[in-house]
């Protein structure tokens, strides 16, 4: 929420007006606030499995190095393998939006207003299983055994050349698309085999929004590399120890990836009195319990209302439904407004609702 009375601290306020004065290099200058930052940011967002952390301004451009930190790590393990070449390819899926810059647009595929005329790389693109709900467990399974053929297929086809596994753990812009914990797990056991490393996209889902500080907590499943931003102000990624599968890896290697400025020092410092604030007030907790309560309410009207179908959420405030065409919903997006409701719209005829995290269930 805007304008937290925690913001109000005095020595915050100092902070951040003495950062804003100028704009350090973080990646070739520690100052002391860098590292109370990276300090904080790892004692109350990173999970202890992640070991690397890489900082950057742009939540594509934090995918975009996730991805060339799997370009990296698979182009020396081919190498290792006497494989010139190969390790050139991102596999992903229908429905994803994962950013606009240079990589991100070969595997952003939802408005075509945002990629269309720009090159884009012929990368597998996979049928995307999401859950329609209510559940249909035989359609669901269906559909997972098709997408599961098409990575078996993309793989066996090139299988020096896939370097990575993306996706988002819920699809937002393509239409707040959830997945099934048992698919993550194929996914998982797709990277291990095929040696490729697994990206999870949390720059929408990440810190709290979802009920837990990841998304990926609540999948049962660990990605090798998680790109972050939007809430976390300041956008980067982080990777866990698989990465040192391949020694020289680009954590290791200095300016196999690097930024000018690391990320932005004010952004940093907002971040960590943001992440103070989530701490101290339970706001994690406070999500998942207020988004069972808005996704009860979404419920009840779907009862009510034939036009209010496939109310879809976890357990935390990233919640969506349909509603019957893309016509109804610029109704109903506009007489939200008008009664100064801030909403979004999502895939053909969703609606997606984004409480901030401060939300009570009142």
């Amino acid at each position: 929420g805007h304008g937290h009375p925690k913001l109000m601290d005095e020595g915050f306020r100092e902070s951040l007006m003495t950062e804003a004065l100028s704009n350090p290099s973080n990646s070739d200058m520690y100052s002391r606030e860098f590292g109370a930052f990276v300090k904080t940011f790892r004692a109350l967002a990173v999970p202890d499995e992640f070991r690397y952390l890489f900082f950057v301004a742009g939540g594509g451009l934090a995918v975009e190095n996730t991805m060339k930190a799997a370009f990296d790590w698979k182009a020396q393990k081919n190498r290792a393998r006497g494989v010139e070449g190969g390790a050139d390819k991102i596999l992903h899926f229908r429905d994803a939006f994962h950013g606009r810059t240079g990589y991100t647009l070969s595997v952003t595929n939802t408005d075509p207003t945002k990629t269309d005329d720009f090159p884009q790389f012929d990368w597998p693109r996979i049928f995307s299983p999401y859950i329609d709900f209510p559940l249909d467990e035989e359609a669901l399974a269906a559909k997972e055994a098709t997408a599961c053929l098409e990575i078996e297929a993309a793989f066996e086809r090139d299988p020096d050349g896939i370097a990575a596994i993306l996706i988002e753990p819920i699809q937002a812009e393509g239409g707040d698309h959830h997945f099934r914990p048992e698919f993550f797990a194929k996914l998982r056991e797709y990277a291990d085999h095929y040696e490729a490393l697994l990206i999870f996209d949390e720059v929408q889902t990440g810190l709290g929004v979802t009920g837990a500080m990841w998304a990926y907590e609540q999948t049962g499943v660990m990605p090798d590399l998680i790109a972050f931003g939007k809430k976390t102000q300041v956008c980067g990624m982080m990777s866990t120890r698989r990465i040192d599968e391949i020694k020289s890896n680009v954590f290791h290697v200095s300016s196999r990836i690097n930024s000018t400025w690391g990320g932005n020092l004010t952004d940093m410092v907002r971040c960590v009195r943001y992440l103070e604030i989530i701490q101290e007030d339970g706001l994690v907790e406070n999500a998942a319990r207020v988004g069972t309560a808005l996704k009860e309410g979404l419920e009840a009207l779907a009862g009510e209302f034939e036009s209010v179908s496939n109310v879809r959420g976890g357990t935390g405030l990233l919640v969506a439904f349909d509603l019957p065409d893309g016509y109804v919903r610029r109704r109903v997006v506009q007489g939200c407004w008008d009664r100064g409701l801030a909403i979004l719209s999502c895939g053909p005829r969703s609606i997606r609702l984004r409480p901030p995290l401060v939300f009570s269930e009142a």
